[in-house]
C-alpha cells in the first residue's frame, strides 16, 4: 500500500513536469515565433530597406573611387562606409528574429512584403533591386 502511494507520488511528480517541459516547448515554438514577428516586422523592413540602399550607396561610390580617384570621391566612399553601420544593425535584428524562432522563409516573407508594399508598379519594384554600375 505505501510503495503503491509512493509510486502515484512518483508519477504525479513526473506528469507535472512533463507538462511544464510541454509547456515550455509550446511557447517557445507556437507563441514567441508570431509575437517577435509582430513587434519586429515593421522594424525589420526599414532596415532591410536601409541596408540595400547603403549597400548600393557603397557600390557607387567605390566604382566612383575606381574609375576616377579624387579626394571628393574618396570622401564619399568613407561616408558611403559609415552607411553600411545600417547592415550591421540589420543583421543584428536577423540573428535576433532567428534566435526567437523565425525562419529564413520567416525572413523572405517579411522582404517580399516589404517590396510590395513599397512598390508602386514593376518598374519600381525591379529599380529596388537592380544595382546600376
Amino acid at each position: 500500500m505505501q510503495l503503491a502511494r509512493a509510486a502515484r507520488s512518483v508519477l504525479t511528480v513526473l506528469n507535472v513536469i512533463a507538462l511544464v517541459i510541454v509547456g515550455i516547448l509550446g511557447i517557445k515554438e507556437l507563441v514567441i515565433p508570431p509575437v517577435a514577428m509582430h513587434v519586429y516586422k515593421n522594424e525589420y523592413k526599414e532596415l532591410m530597406f536601409k541596408c540595400d540602399d547603403a549597400m548600393r550607396d557603397h557600390l557607387i561610390a567605390k566604382s566612383a573611387v575606381v574609375a576616377s580617384p579624387s579626394p571628393a570621391a574618396i570622401r564619399n566612399l568613407h561616408a558611403a562606409e559609415v552607411g553600411l553601420m545600417t547592415c550591421q544593425d540589420y543583421d543584428d535584428l536577423r540573428k535576433k528574429l532567428l534566435g526567437y524562432g523565425l525562419s529564413e522563409n520567416d525572413l523572405s516573407k517579411i522582404g517580399l512584403e516589404a517590396i510590395e508594399e513599397n512598390a508602386k508598379d514593376v518598374r519600381t519594384f525591379v529599380e529596388t533591386h537592380e544595382i546600376r554600375y
